[in-house]
């Protein structure tokens, strides 16, 4: 039986719309308010959608923001092949830690640390980006390895952890910045310790 022609089914992309327009309003947000500040319903508003809309994705707040800026890193620090191993170091943290100089951003992830202390779904979140950048910045000592940049003894997860280290610390302490001198400072002490 033939009931004409069928309408294409958009439910898919319009979910896939809606969960980027709620990250890109809660990324809008964030630069102008603090996280406390920040509610359901203003992202809500901003993205165009109803309370029920976020909350089929997110659990919470917490949730949300650290979604945004999660997406937000893999914007900012795009993977590179330069076919330079030692340029695409030096942009992959000159890109994570420029990412942290807006200090609205640098103490939204701070505040999302903490946060994720309290917050079961928050700390997944964070945990899965967390993840994805270590993997990120695995993948390219890895390439510096085969390349024979890096020493083929080196211990890629503990220059991870060094260096995510140096990010952290800074961030969380902010004795020292977070800039362009850190990030070229940090590339040669790894390639240093790793030749």
């Amino acid at each position: 039986m033939d009931d004409g022609p069928r309408r294409p089914h958009t439910g898919r992309r319009r979910n896939d719309a809606a969960k980027a327009a709620i990250l890109d309003a809660t990324f809008r947000l964030l630069s102008g308010v603090e996280t406390e500040a920040l509610t359901i319903d203003a992202i809500a508003a901003e993205a165009g959608v109803g309370r029920q809309t976020i909350y089929r994705w997110w659990p919470s707040k917490g949730a949300v923001v650290a979604d945004a800026l999660a997406r937000h890193a893999r914007v900012v620090v795009p993977a590179r092949d330069t076919g330079s191993f030692t340029q695409d170091l030096a942009a992959f943290f000159t890109d994570s830690f420029a990412g942290l100089e807006n200090d609205s951003l640098a103490n939204t992830l701070r505040q999302i640390v903490a946060e994720a202390q309290r917050d079961e779904h928050v700390a997944r979140v964070l945990a899965d980006f967390t993840a994805a950048r270590r993997s990120a910045l695995r993948a390219l000592l890895e390439r510096g390895r085969s390349a024979g940049e890096l020493s083929a003894e080196a211990d890629l997860d503990m220059l991870v952890d060094m260096a995510y280290g140096v990010l952290y610390y800074r961030l969380l302490v902010g004795h020292a910045p977070l800039d362009e001198k850190a990030a070229r400072s940090l590339v040669a002490e790894l390639a240093r310790s790793a030749g």
